[in-house]
């Protein structure tokens, strides 16, 4: 409750962010919530430490507050203890449901029966011009203090409205995980600057030497273009069903060749291509002068509360073969560090399926569910019946997502039949889960709302996907794991770079490498924990110390491609 609290101050800043890199500041307003009280300080005037008390009984309010955190670390502030995010706590109030005036500020000042704040664009572009803030006139200075003071007008008005629909103590919890994004904002993942340069100066004159190099496995391109009969014979020659369109097309969808290439791995290097070829904008990704890449996190930007950065700025956005531009700098290590069969687990002990959760705790659940299901006798390895283990394995992935019989037998090169009998095993394998899921979608539609273990939620509005709403609690819960081990690992002084889906990507000085790893797969384990009640998740690394550069393994055959056409920069 506010009542709580001796001191409220929302907060608000003005800043230059220039992509890659961290904010400029111009000014920031601050007033207090019960007194009235106003600080207005251009950047010249902020000191060594927070102009108003950030203690255990005060409360510090924004409106994405991870941007006015960037502040108070390019300032050498410490973070405030308590942050309540009115932006965070609108969206979940109404996620998933259609707001005429959007998320922003205004939206929730309109949707709360607030007058908005009347935007100027000649504010926000002053705000961002290029130049030190103390190049401003005494005018400009005058004007963009009283631009930001609207904001912070705004806010203390804001919140009375919204107090009572806010449930403090998980509030909080989200607020600090803001914290914890502007952590990893702040400090960005380090690239090679050198080889992104080539690429960028090169990138349009090697691409049809790269279609010549991939495609000779193929011979599906003319020239540049991807021809579709082309392929169509490719696919029947080796015995590869393909999802088609109602016109009997074939799908051609990025999704769906991202699907198919995980059960026919051979065509990775063409997805790649194609991927590569069509959307990737080099000039796009945010790389400061320093060499890291920075971008916006968009912390909450999903339905599920996942984290939805801009896939054009951020190194994990573009193709798999990308990620080789992420390169320790001398003396230090990076390390991708993910949670192991993460949803499976997390659909195992939400739906207190006992038969799931053993096949997780075997260390292999689709060996596992392979066994239970009478395919692979007890004393069967991934060695010895890799096929089976493969099959099992994608009906696993495939029932996870939804994924119909015909879907599963085009994944797995087999007659619809084959993907029926698959799905009938793991219905009779795992009654819990179907019968939980089931519950899932029924309480959805009769409810029209949905909850996670730490009270993030969303409300069903008009028509509803079935399957994402089966989908939606082991997609959410697995988002609170992580913000919860974010949490955590930053609290315990771990350097992330940054998250990615069901990951970590730490950097840590060799001296202390294997030492922050083994912390931050501590902190991983115990957010699984708090979240799944005791039950434990294994973690996974892939970590290399420099010079070496990190590489997904989807992406090596593409990136050593890339690199002999660049003069065999590894």
């Amino acid at each position: 409750m506010l009542s709580d609290y001796r001191e409220i101050w929302c907060v608000d800043f003005e800043f230059r962010a220039p992509d890659g890199e961290r904010p400029e500041i111009r000014c920031m307003v601050a007033v207090e919530y019960h007194t009235g009280h106003y600080i207005r300080l251009w950047a010249d005037d902020l000191g060594a430490l927070p102009p108003f008390d950030t203690g255990a009984d005060c409360l510090f309010v924004a409106y994405f507050a991870s941007a006015e955190i960037n502040c108070f670390r390019v300032l050498g502030w410490e973070p405030p203890e308590n942050v309540l995010d009115l932006f965070v706590e609108f969206k979940r109030r109404y996620n998933g449901l259609f707001l005429k005036a959007g998320l922003s500020l205004n939206g929730a000042l309109i949707q709360n029966g607030l007058r908005p704040i009347t935007e100027k664009q000649e504010m926000r572009e002053l705000a961002m011009r290029e130049g030190k803030s103390s190049n401003f006139l005494e005018t400009e200075k005058i004007s963009l203090l009283n631009y930001c003071q609207g904001d912070v007008d705004a806010l203390r008005l804001l919140l009375p409205k919204m107090e009572k629909h806010i449930d403090f103590p998980r509030a909080l919890l989200r607020g600090q995980y803001m914290v914890a994004v502007s952590a990893m904002e702040h400090n960005g993942v380090p690239i090679d600057v050198e080889m992104l340069e080539k690429l960028r100066s090169r990138w349009m004159g090697i691409q049809l030497d790269l279609i010549q190099s991939v495609d000779s496995s193929y011979n599906i391109f003319e020239g540049s273009t991807f021809k579709a009969d082309r392929f169509d014979m490719y696919l029947q020659k080796n015995n590869i069903p393909w999802p088609r369109l109602p016109s009997g097309k074939l799908d051609l969808k990025g999704d769906t060749f991202r699907e198919m290439a995980k059960g026919h791995p051979e065509l990775e290097p063409l997805k790649e291509l194609r991927h590569s070829l069509s959307g990737m904008r080099l000039n796009s990704l945010a790389v400061g002068e320093d060499g890291r890449n920075r971008c916006l996190l968009s912390p909450f930007g999903a339905k599920t509360s996942r984290n939805l950065p801009s896939n054009a700025k951020f190194i994990f956005g573009p193709s798999a073969w990308l990620r080789g531009l992420i390169k320790p700098e001398e003396g230090y290590g990076v390390a991708y560090i993910d949670w192991s069969q993460q949803e499976f687990a997390i659909a195992a002990v939400l739906s207190g399926d006992k038969n799931m959760q053993q096949a997780y705790i075997s260390g292999d659940p689709y060996l596992a569910f392979a066994k239970q299901a009478g395919a692979i006798p007890e004393d069967g390895t991934k060695q010895s019946h890799p096929a089976e283990r493969g099959l099992f394995k994608a009906c696993v992935l495939g029932v996870q997502y939804g994924m119909g019989a015909e879907s599963l037998a085009a994944r797995i090169g087999e007659p619809v039949i084959r993907g029926r009998e698959l799905i009938l095993l793991h219905k009779e394998t795992f009654p819990g889960y179907w019968k939980w899921t089931e519950g899932v979608v029924n309480y959805a539609l009769t409810s029209r709302q949905l909850h996670s273990a730490m009270g993030w939620a969303i409300s069903i509005n008009g028509k509803a996907n079935a399957r994402a709403l089966a989908n939606w609690p082991t997609q959410t819960n697995g988002a609170e794991i992580m913000r919860l081990a974010v949490i955590l690992a930053v609290k315990a002084g771990i350097k992330i770079c940054c998250p990615v889906h069901d990951a970590l990507l730490i950097e840590s000085p060799l001296d202390q490498f294997d030492t922050d790893i083994l912390k931050t797969q501590q902190c991983m384990q115990e957010a699984g924990e708090i979240i799944l009640n005791g039950f434990k998740l294994r973690t996974d690394v892939d970590g290399v110390e420099s010079p070496e550069r990190y590489m997904d393994r989807r992406g090596v055959e593409m990136w050593e491609k890339v690199s002999e056409l660049l003069g065999g920069t590894r």
